[in-house]
Order: C-alpha cells, then sequence, then structure tokens
C-alpha cells in the first residue's frame, strides 16, 4: 500500500530528524502551522466533514499566516467525494482566482514596472478568488455553514501569539510592510518587527470576517468590502475597481489526469499549472526509475531533465482558457511525452527555454474523513506577504498574483485587462489501479511546487516510501540561475553529499550545494487504505506544522 511504512523490514529504523507517520482511522489533517492542523481537527471530531474542516483550517491560516495566504489571496483545491457519480466516486477541481483589473493596460505596466510586472505595491494586485472559493467549496460539498467555521479564524484575529517564522518573515519584509500604513499598522507596532510570542491584533479583519459570515461572499465582491477595498487601493494609484469584483465566480471543473505505472494522478485545472507535474510524470514514465535506483544521481538526472522540459511547454503554450486554447490534451498525451523523453540525454540540457521561475509563497492543507472524502488545498498571496497593501480599515491583505502575467505581446500568458495569470498553486490526488483515491498530497513554494510534488510522487510510486520517509527526504530544485535568463542551476540540499552532487556535475548541472534542510518546501500528505480505512499522515519538518488525526 502506497504511503504506509514498509511492513516487511526486519531492521526497520527512523534516520535523524524523522519521526513516526502520524495514523488515525477517524480523520485526519496535515497542515503546516499547528493552529491551521488544529482548526480542521476540531471540525472532524464535531461531525464535520472534510470540506469543512478544509474550510475552517483555511480560514484559520489566512489568519495566522498572512506572509504566505492572507484573505486577499486565491485558492485552488482538488474534492474527491467518494458518494459523487451513483457511489463510483469522482474528483473535482476548484479554480479560485481572480482577473486582473479591466482598466489596467499592457503599456501601462510596462511602463509602471519599469519594463517588468509590478512585483508589490497596488498594480499587482488581482481580484483575490479565496472568499469565493471557500463558500463554493461548503456550497457544493459541505455540511456546515461558514458563519460556524469562521469563528475560530475570528477569535485568532482578535489576538494570537505569533511564532517564530511568522515573526522572521516580519522582519525580513519589514521595509515592504512599511511603505504603506495601514499594513504597518497591523504588523509593525511601535514600528518595529515584533516578537515571537508577540500577540498580533488583527481587529480590522477580524470585522471583515464577521461580516462576510453575517452576509455571505456577496458583500466581499459586490458589497461594501468590495467598495473599501477598490478605493483604497484607487487612493494608492492602483487600478482595481469594485467592479472588477462584482462578477467574480469560483470555477468548478474536471481535473486533469494522467497514468503513472498504473496509478491515477490528478491535477488541478487551468490557470494552475498543475498539468507541469502530470506531463513531467508521463516523461519520467519512459525511464526505469525503479532499476535505476529512485534516490540516485542517474534518476535524478531525469527528473531534473522532465520537469525542465514540462515547464518549457508550460511557458510556450497555457493561458486562461477565458483567453484562448491552450493544447492540454496533446500536453499530457503519452505521445507527446515520449518526444520529450527522446531529448533526455545523458549530459544535462542547457537550451531548453526555461522561462521565468518564481520562488513565491503560500500554504498547503489536506484533509481526509472517515467517509473517504479527501480535500488537497492550496492558498496564497503569490509572494511573502503579497502586494503589502493592507485595503484600508478591511483588516484584508491583497495578493500581487499580477506579477505572474507576461510584458511580451506574443507570450500565451501576456498581461491583459480582465484576464487570470496563470497561477503557480497546485494540487494533487493518486488512485490506485481500481481507481480508489488513496494519497492527498501537495507543497507550498512557487514554481517549486511541481518539482517537489514530483519528487513526493515518485517517492511514493517508485521508492515506495512512506510519506514521512517522502516529506523527510533530501529535496533537489531546478531554476535560473540569479543574475541570467539563461540556462539552470540544480539546488541540492547537503544531505545528498559531495558524490552526489559530483555526478550530477559530470552530467553538466550546475550544482549548488546548500544546507542540509535548506529547502522551503511544506510538504504534507495523508495515505488511505481504502480496504480498512486506516490513514497514515506525513507533515514536512522543514516547516512548523503537523499531521495529526482522529
Amino acid at each position: 500500500m502506497i504511503g504506509f511504512p514498509r511492513t516487511d523490514a526486519s531492521d526497520f529504523e527512523w534516520p535523524r530528524r524523522r519521526v513516526a507517520p502520524v495514523f488515525a482511522r477517524r480523520g485526519m489533517v496535515a497542515a503546516a502551522h499547528p493552529l491551521v492542523t488544529r482548526a480542521g481537527l476540531d471540525v472532524l471530531a464535531r461531525g464535520g466533514n472534510a470540506v469543512d474542516a478544509a474550510v475552517a483550517a483555511g480560514l484559520v491560516a489566512s489568519v495566522v499566516m498572512p506572509e504566505m495566504c492572507a484573505l486577499g489571496g486565491d485558492l485552488f483545491a482538488l474534492v474527491y467525494d467518494p458518494r459523487d457519480d451513483g457511489g463510483a466516486g469522482r474528483v473535482w477541481s476548484v479554480q479560485g482566482s481572480g482577473i486582473a483589473p479591466r482598466g489596467a493596460t499592457l503599456e501601462g505596466m510596462r511602463q509602471a514596472g519599469g519594463g517588468r510586472m509590478p512585483s508589490t505595491g497596488p498594480l499587482s494586485i488581482t481580484v483575490p478568488g479565496m472568499v469565493d472559493g471557500y463558500f463554493t467549496l461548503l456550497d457544493r460539498w459541505g455540511t456546515r455553514s461558514f458563519a460556524e467555521l469562521v469563528e475560530p479564524a475570528v477569535e485568532y484575529a482578535r489576538g494570537h501569539a505569533i511564532s517564530p517564522v511568522l515573526a522572521s518573515y516580519i522582519a525580513a519584509f519589514a521595509d515592504l510592510l512599511r511603505a504603506y500604513p495601514a499594513t504597518a499598522k497591523v504588523f509593525l507596532p511601535d514600528g518595529r518587527p515584533p516578537s515571537p510570542g508577540h500577540v498580533l491584533r488583527q481587529d480590522d479583519l477580524a470585522r471583515t470576517l464577521e461580516a462576510i459570515a453575517e452576509s455571505g461572499p456577496d458583500v466581499f465582491y459586490r458589497g461594501e468590502i468590495a467598495k473599501q477595498i477598490a478605493v483604497a487601493v484607487e487612493e494608492l494609484g492602483g487600478a482595481l475597481r469594485a467592479s472588477d469584483f462584482a462578477d467574480h465566480r469560483t470555477v468548478v471543473s474536471p481535473p486533469y489526469a494522467t497514468t503513472y505505472r498504473g496509478f491515477t494522478v490528478y491535477q488541478t485545472a487551468l490557470p494552475s499549472q498543475g498539468l507541469i507535474m502530470l506531463e513531467a510524470l508521463n516523461i519520467v514514465e519512459e525511464f526505469d526509475i525503479q532499476g535505476m535506483g529512485v534516490a540516485t544521481p542517474e534518476a535524478t538526472h531525469v527528473l531534473v531533465e522532465a520537469i525542465k522540459r514540462a515547464f518549457a511547454d508550460r511557458h510556450a503554450y497555457c493561458q486562461d482558457p477565458a483567453f484562448g486554447p491552450s493544447p492540454v490534451e496533446r500536453l499530457l498525451s503519452k505521445d507527446w511525452a515520449r518526444e520529450r523523453a527522446r531529448t533526455i540525454g545523458e549530459p544535462a540540457s542547457v537550451d531548453v527555454p526555461p522561462g521565468v521561475f518564481d520562488d513565491g509563497d503560500t500554504t498547503y492543507l489536506c484533509v481526509v474523513d472517515a467517509e473517504g472524502v479527501m480535500v488537497s488545498l492550496i492558498q496564497s498571496v503569490a509572494s511573502n506577504f503579497g502586494s503589502g497593501v493592507v485595503a484600508g480599515d478591511t483588516g484584508v491583505l491583497l495578493n500581487n498574483r499580477a506579477q505572474a502575467f507576461s510584458l511580451d505581446d506574443r507570450h500565451p500568458n501576456v498581461f491583459a485587462p480582465g484576464k487570470k495569470p496563470m497561477h503557480t498553486l497546485n494540487c494533487y490526488l493518486v488512485a490506485d489501479g481500481e481507481g480508489r483515491v488513496v494519497v492527498v498530497g501537495g507543497t507550498p513554494g512557487g514554481d517549486r511546487q511541481p518539482q517537489w510534488n514530483l519528487q513526493a510522487v515518485v517517492g511514493l510510486i517508485d521508492g515506495r516510501w512512506d510519506v514521512q520517509q517522502v516529506v523527510e527526504r533530501p529535496q533537489w530544485v531546478t531554476t535560473t540561475p540569479p543574475a541570467s535568463s539563461n540556462g539552470f542551476e540544480l539546488r541540492l540540499e547537503g544531505r545528498f553529499g559531495p558524490a552526489f552532487a559530483e555526478a550530477l556535475r559530470d552530467r553538466g548541472h550546475q550544482v549548488v550545494v546548500e544546507g542540509e534542510w535548506s529547502g522551503l518546501s511544506a510538504l504534507q500528505i495523508i495515505a488511505r487504505d481504502p480496504s480498512s480505512g486506516v490513514l497514515v499522515g506525513g507533515s514536512d519538518p522543514r516547516a512548523e506544522g503537523l499531521a495529526l488525526g482522529l
């Protein structure tokens, strides 16, 4: 059973830093912050389902992890409901991202950003999709009201003791937060970054959450909150208006999927870039990863080269579906994968157009309940603290997702008024050969997400590693070098060891060895045994979260 510890080893031991996976039967939550995990678990304990728990957890995350996923961000999710489709079960993809301001222009963005998309400030903001995403999830699959589920988030908004992680992010981004008075008022009390344990009070945000609980999503998208956000953004020189909010709707669609060695892997649909992971899996499937050994330089070379090609295809062909077609069927076909696999040789490729990689940051959480309902949910303000703009007295910290647009007229993801940018957010589910969904997982990390998710799924299926083993394995990430728009760097966690790094250098990779636990992932994975219903969860020690069950 994938994701579970192997039971055929008499000398089963936990390596350094490794903890035992968490086991449960009546439900489980894995998230990147303890208070987020607790919020979801409390809902499960009171009889709510996985969707109810995911919404409650996401709302708490928007309060206690504002550097990642404040309320002014976006949300993507996969939901598996075993009762759907006459009891056969079905997976759905939820796309909760918003449009660029209709009053902005491509030339205006070029001028404002000095030839690049504005990366922070009022012109970097798109319509936040997170709030409507929560209501869409509850309307389709929930059993509890938003008003009930938001209560813990409101309590924490009234005041919660911040962790060392949030304190360090506030200190690191103090200049951005200081640039906007409403933002500085919240995050820089007394004009300086707070220390761990400081009680962060977000009373304006608490009132906004209570207003949404009382009046529903209309107050955020077509009512007073939309107007207040628009006024605050306009006063700062932004283009977002209340009219841009008015027709926002979350999109629910079939997910993207591919098969990998007999399993079916599901991913979020456009404008999510989840198809990158699926295309890379198809390419990797052309190679004998088990024969190579999953944790070898040879197998790593294949995975790195596969992800390069998948990213190149995403950058070349994909866009907001409302603005034109993307050749998704072709990109996810096995024929296309075979063509791409044939271009992978012994040396590292240096001529695959890499596009521009986005480090970004986000939070991810997953929930499974006793009935087997599964939620894979990821939400974000894009970069740390997003645009840096708290919208006046609403307390809502707004995203900077518009930075993901291209300014190249020939690029499918070129900026246009009313368009949704291509999105880094993605997450996955895995079904076994009988169609039973058995794994839910994901991670934050911008363009690193598909890379870490690829490593996780290959580790689960080819390596037969359990969920905690997967999240604690040494990680790599390929990215464009900081001072160049061409070529790649391959960054390795130091635990791979010098011989591993040297073997990849011998293949032509520009290897940079970093700290032993330097990866900025926060992988969360839950696996389910479809026969017994037993759950096992793993949580990334690089983050401050945990997996807990009932």
